[in-house]
């Protein structure tokens, strides 16, 4: 039976640059400071400069639940491309994350893709994956705009 896959795309507006969405979401490191209540803990478990750079591994989350994920494609104050880096609940997860001028602000894009690994699954994962980057992308541009 074919892997079904799966996708999502949240899109925001922000009065903030381009720049400033992209240096938050980037930096593994800081997505504690903003992301709270989802994420409780960020760090880097493999740096690449510049921060977040191509390789670089952030592990983001609440103890005992952390996400590791890579970053595959990297346009500085642009576009940010990951995927889970280890064992994840769904296969070949790509997402991206663009920040476009828009007017005086940014438009951020946060878009993904995945194939469920576990027939069935994949439905229930997109709604977690919805919610989550729903609300993180809304933390994301709060704290931009401070």
């Amino acid at each position: 039976m074919p892997r079904r896959t799966f996708s999502f795309e949240i899109t925001r507006t922000s009065s903030a640059p381009p720049a400033t969405l992209f240096r938050l979401e980037s930096d593994g490191a800081r997505w504690s400071e903003w992301g709270k209540p989802l994420i409780v803990v960020s760090r880097w478990d493999r740096w690449a400069g510049p921060a977040g750079g191509v390789g670089a591994i952030r592990a983001v989350g609440a103890w005992p639940l952390l996400i590791r994920e890579e970053t595959l494609e990297y346009e500085p104050d642009r576009r940010h491309v990951y995927t889970f880096a280890g064992t994840a609940p769904v296969r070949d997860y790509r997402a991206e994350v663009l920040s476009e001028p828009d007017g005086n602000g940014t438009r951020l894009t946060w878009r993904g893709s995945f194939q469920e690994k576990v027939p069935g699954t994949g439905p229930i994962v997109l709604a977690a994956l919805r919610i989550a980057i729903t609300v993180l992308s809304a933390r994301l541009v709060k704290a931009a705009e401070r």
